[in-house]
């Protein structure tokens, strides 16, 4: 050869996701002229985006996993690069075809049930975590809450109780303000009333200012609670003001701890186990890997007895057709389609649209409408058939796959989850989402391998390696291990970092006054 080393060029990598799609996804950077596909490149398609396979004349749909994600704005030409400059969204008919494809889960046996370390509370369900908490009524009270939680965890009496996780203040900026009662006050109180049973708290104390719209002593007449041992509230006006406040819940806090710490890790199966899937940052690679294999771990769960939660109703809009068809009932299928209108509703009144959804960073990373974004965000919630729908923050009784309408914001959605019993979180994200939750731990998801590379420090799981061959099967299996072990005590990275402390973000539905 002359002396010279010969180089092959190397083909940059695409994936035709559908046999009918009528583009493929780019796996490497696509420059024009290279070949992809047995397509030239036209443009310059990013890792992630889409190029397109075969004509696509004005007004004629796109389409990605079998599914339309858009429409075209211009004629597009193979080796197009695709996305927002040539791609719009308009209303079209969807086939629900209501519990068509709703089966058998296939449920283990108890005796082949896979099994974790928890917390059994009184209250019959299974804590993954063993904190004590400081929940706030409203706003006015979130600074107080703040000082008491140093003052406990500067007192160094933790270090007496190491099995205990911590104090944890939980503050918002809600709970005056609005009505005394309707929709935005029921999201509240059911949303307070999670927390506050949440079996992830060993202990709470309650603290409000005392004049506020969300009274403490209304909540516990609704529900039916009593002052005990492990569930103390006061407010800083009948107290006495701050540092009063302070020391009488610093005095609550050291009394609960000594019950708190008798709390004992046990052996519990992992039917006790309520998973809420959640997913941020999301790019193009996000219906690829990381949602889809954690659908899998999904389906895992579901077949030992346990229950997960697919939230985040703008995030699933133009894909709720594929959750009805696996509707347990033709009511579950309709009371989700009933949610999609509300939101409809809610977006018109508001001056917004659906398709508002994708974030530019969504954008970056290769996704193009909400409808493309729905289809990897349906991916989290695997194959199970779809066993209830959730008004936000209700208590989730039903074992198996269920859904509950969230917003599509992360903290507010996860809220939501957690309110309704979630015990630990799954959090996919493909741009790099940094987020953490208290009292339930989030295992961070990354959808590809750059991603996690550059904020290992943040992320528990790659998934970017199906890319080069790991089956979806093989990477669910290790996400649900990991959930075992999370749930068992072992920390994320989320947790060490010390995320959860400002994540409680409630739905705030009407009017502040």
């Amino acid at each position: 050869m002359d002396g010279q080393a010969s180089t092959a060029t190397v083909a940059p990598r695409t994936l035709r996701l559908g046999a009918g799609d009528n583009v493929a996804v780019a796996l490497d950077v696509v420059r024009p002229g290279e070949l992809a596909q047995a397509i030239t490149a036209r443009a310059r398609i990013p890792k992630g985006h889409k190029m397109a396979l075969l004509p696509i004349r004005i007004g004629e749909p796109v389409v990605k996993l079998g599914q339309i994600i858009g429409f075209a704005t211009a004629h597009v030409a193979p080796g197009d690069w695709v996305h927002e400059h040539n791609v719009g969204l308009h209303e079209f008919d969807r086939d629900y075809r209501f519990a068509e494809d709703a089966r058998d889960d296939d449920l283990l046996t108890e005796a082949d049930r896979a099994t974790f370390q928890g917390f059994r509370r009184g209250s019959g369900r299974t804590g993954t975590r063993n904190y004590i908490g400081i929940l706030t009524s409203v706003n006015c009270s979130a600074s107080v809450a703040r000082f008491a939680a140093l003052a406990v965890e500067r007192s160094g009496v933790l270090a007496d109780y190491p099995g205990i996780d911590g104090i944890v203040a939980i503050v918002h900026g809600t709970g005056c303000g609005h009505a005394a009662s309707g929709e935005g006050f029921d999201v509240l109180r059911r949303t307070q009333w999670g927390y506050a049973s949440h079996p992830n708290f060993a202990g709470i104390v309650m603290v409000g200012l005392g004049c506020e719209v969300f009274q403490i002593g209304r909540m516990k007449k609704e529900y039916g609670l009593a002052e005990t041992d492990t569930f103390r509230t006061l407010t800083i006006q009948e107290t006495g003001g701050t540092k009063k406040t302070v020391a009488a819940i610093q005095a609550a806090i050291l009394d609960m701890l000594p019950l708190a710490a008798a709390a004992q890790r046990e052996t519990r199966p992992a039917s006790e186990l309520v998973l809420a899937l959640q997913c941020g940052g999301s790019d193009g690679y996000s219906a690829l890997t990381a949602n889809p294999a954690l659908g899998v771990a999904s389906d895992i769960l579901v077949r030992n007895g346990g229950t997960s939660i697919l939230s985040e109703t703008p995030e699933i809009y133009g894909a709720e057709h594929l959750l009805t068809r696996r509707a347990a009932s033709v009511a579950i299928g309709e009371k989700l389609v009933s949610r999609i209108r509300w939101w409809e509703d809610y977006c018109a009144k508001n001056g917004g649209e659906m398709n508002n959804n994708p974030s530019p960073g969504n954008k970056a990373g290769g996704l193009t409408t909400i409808l493309e974004k729905s289809l990897g965000a349906a991916a989290k919630g695997g194959r199970s058939t779809l066993r209830a729908v959730y008004e936000y923050a209700e208590l989730v009784t039903e074992r198996g796959f269920v859904y509950m309408d969230t917003p599509g914001y992360d903290p507010v959605a996860a809220t939501g989850q957690v309110a309704g019993g979630a015990n630990l979180i799954c959090f996919t994200t493909g741009r790099g989402s940094a987020f953490g939750a208290k009292p339930a731990p989030s295992i961070k998801l990354a959808t590809n391998s750059d991603v996690y590379r550059s904020m290992e420090g943040d992320m528990d799981i790659d998934c970017g390696d199906i890319l080069a061959g790991v089956s979806l099967e093989d990477k669910g299996r290790e996400i649900f291990a990991r959930i075992l072990a999370v749930a068992s005590g072992e920390h994320t990275k989320s947790e060490d970092l010390g995320y959860g402390d400002a994540e409680f973000v409630p739905w705030q539905i009407g009017a502040v006054m």
